[in-house]
């Protein structure tokens, strides 16, 4: 759920979005995906003009029968012969038994999602204009699902959190939880968008998973009813002694809003002393990652570097407004803090010494960008990965804590929490 610039949807059911997972929005491509993005565009800008036919220039506009379908650009002008792709297509369009109902538009739709998903990178993705507008939701706050982040972990679609008081985590839902099945779906044949489409729904409806729980030998099922998420990306509570509890569940459009006014309160409430819970946080957007750290770190410190396919390093810095970096300050992670909330992690570990505390983060070390295609569409690439200020790259690996603490199926069950309980010891001794 999943990094991206302007981000992991990282996701109902995410993209970490990291995912939220999302983009800067950047206005020039990396140059090693270039010609990509090229062919990518002659793709959609040419081929898409099914219903321009005999002069019409005024574009695609609604779906389009296959047989009625007029396709342009069939020869590349970049080298790449797409004569095999078109021999099929045009044998579909004489010969399928069902030719003359097949949807031009979607089957183009899922050629881009087949190329996309040939790169073996399973956070570069195509979303429709359906997709593209849940996405755009999901980054919002609000939309219809179980709740739960979703990403790739060893090939297999996992559980990277489900968010706090959803449907997905009453169900029983945890971090680390494999996905084989959605309903009578096997998940290995199918996209991480195709999986989230399955699973997204419309309120009061039910969803079926098949799964292998994180750290158990058998797969049982288990039945979700979809509800509307509503998400609030930061959440305060005050303990003991003036000690204050921030969670940021992701980072969505308006979470670096939210923390501005959770800064407010604990200057008002006088913290001695802050626990940063960033546990089952997938990521979402890079630069409000940024913009919370430059809250807690001094300015012109390095929160994250990107690195490209050329080798070449961009360092993003805290921006200033630092109020928070003289309170004492530990920070809470697990197998479900992925994407941006591992970059804030490893900036305040990296920048300020801070001690982090609880279970292995997820690993989510790339950096997607999102980009507008026409008829509303867009298509999410990976373009970089991410660095902490140290220089660790912790794709797959994850960030490990300075003092492990592990959650077990009994605590959960007892609702007990012995992460948050030794992050209460360690902020009392650093407050003395």
């Amino acid at each position: 759920m999943e990094e991206f610039k302007e981000e992991e949807k990282e996701l109902d059911e995410i993209y970490t979005y990291p995912e939220k997972e999302l983009t800067h929005n950047r206005k020039v491509f990396k140059k090693g995906l270039a010609i990509f993005f090229v062919i990518i565009l002659l793709f959609a800008s040419y081929t898409l003009g099914f219903s321009r036919g005999k002069g019409n220039t005024t574009g695609f506009a609604g779906n389009a029968l296959l047989e009625q379908a007029v396709l342009e650009n069939k020869i590349s002008k970049n080298g790449v012969d797409f004569a095999l792709f078109w021999k099929v297509w045009d044998t579909v369009k004489e010969k399928h038994i069902s030719r003359n109902d097949l949807d031009a538009q979607k089957m183009v739709y899922g050629a881009i999602t087949g190329m996309l998903k040939a790169t073996g990178d399973p956070y570069t993705s195509f979303f429709d204009p359906e997709a593209n507008k849940a996405f755009a939701q999901d980054l919002g706050g609000s939309f219809e699902g179980i709740g739960a982040e979703l990403g790739i972990k060893d090939s297999i679609l996992t559980v990277v959190a489900p968010l706090d008081g959803s449907p997905a985590q009453k169900a029983g839902l945890r971090a680390g939880d494999k996905i084989l099945r959605i309903g009578d779906k096997i998940v290995s044949d199918l996209t991480i968008d195709e999986s989230v489409a399955l699973i997204r729904g419309k309120k009061g409806t039910e969803v079926r998973l098949t799964i292998l729980p994180n750290s158990e030998k058998d797969t049982k099922e288990i039945s979700i009813i979809r509800d509307t998420i509503e998400v609030k990306s930061v959440k305060v509570d005050f303990k003991d002694n003036n000690i204050a509890r921030v969670e940021i569940t992701k980072f969505g459009e308006n979470t670096d809003k939210e923390f501005n006014q959770a800064v407010k309160n604990l200057l008002a409430k006088n913290t001695k002393g802050i626990i940063l819970d960033l546990r089952n946080n997938p990521g979402g957007l890079l630069d409000k990652s940024v913009a919370i750290a430059s809250r807690m770190i001094p300015e012109g410190k390095v929160v994250v570097t990107e690195e490209d396919s050329s080798g070449k390093k961009d360092n993003f810095s805290t921006e200033g407004g630092d109020a928070l970096s003289n309170i004492p300050m530990v920070v809470l992670i697990n197998g479900g803090s992925a994407s941006a909330s591992e970059i804030l992690a490893g900036a305040l570990r990296d920048d300020q010494g801070t001690t982090l505390i609880g279970e292995k983060s997820f690993g989510k070390g790339t950096v997607q960008e999102l980009i507008s295609l026409p008829q509303g569409s867009s298509v999410k690439v990976t373009v970089a990965k991410w660095l902490t200020p140290n220089g660790d790259y912790i794709m797959e690996k994850g960030i490990s804590p300075d003092i492990e603490v592990k959650m077990t199926p009994e605590d959960y069950k007892n609702e007990k929490d012995p992460q948050l309980d030794r992050a209460m010891e360690v902020i009392k001794e650093k407050m003395k």
